[in-house]
């Protein structure tokens, strides 16, 4: 996420050499992948949908027609809008020579840090002098309440 790409090129810059080691398959953590951009995106266009649907923008002098919702096509442009930023982290990487490696990091030793495929397999093993830990986001669950993701969702599964 912004902790972890942030302090990666900052690190980078300052000239360490430096990797980042990211779980999911695209940089940015659940901001930019599941949570906050993609909501913010939907919210924004469900927001110009109801403009024109409710007949404010025809209040306005805007006339629209008949307005339909394409949901596939809405979620088509939330997926290139997220696609559009992981791809601009991967290309600042790119220009400051951080190195990207896909898989869960976990530090096996006091300069070292292994990275686990998908079935906790060691892919690759990283010896180092600094470690920074930017762990992301995780769903905190409350006590008595079931994260469904149909009635009540989380900022993933939203």
């Amino acid at each position: 996420g912004p902790g972890g790409y942030v302090g990666a090129i900052k690190a980078s810059q300052l000239g360490m050499k430096t990797v980042c080691i990211e779980k999911n398959a695209t940089l940015g953590g659940t901001c930019l992948n599941v949570g906050c951009i993609p909501s913010k995106a939907l919210l924004n266009n469900s927001h110009y949908y109801h403009m024109a649907h409710s007949g404010d923008l025809a209040s306005r002098g805007i006339e629209c027609g008949d307005v339909k919702l394409n949901l596939e096509k809405m979620m088509g442009e939330k997926s290139k809008a997220v696609g559009a930023l992981t791809g601009g982290i991967k290309m600042l990487f790119k220009g400051n020579k951080v190195a990207h490696l896909e898989g869960h990091g976990k530090i096996t030793g006091p300069n070292q840090v292994s990275v686990l495929g998908p079935n906790g397999e060691v892919t690759e093993v990283v010896n180092t002098k600094n470690i920074m830990i930017a762990t992301g986001s995780e769903v905190t669950p409350f006590p008595g309440i079931e994260v469904d993701e149909e009635s009540i969702v989380s900022s993933t599964g939203a």
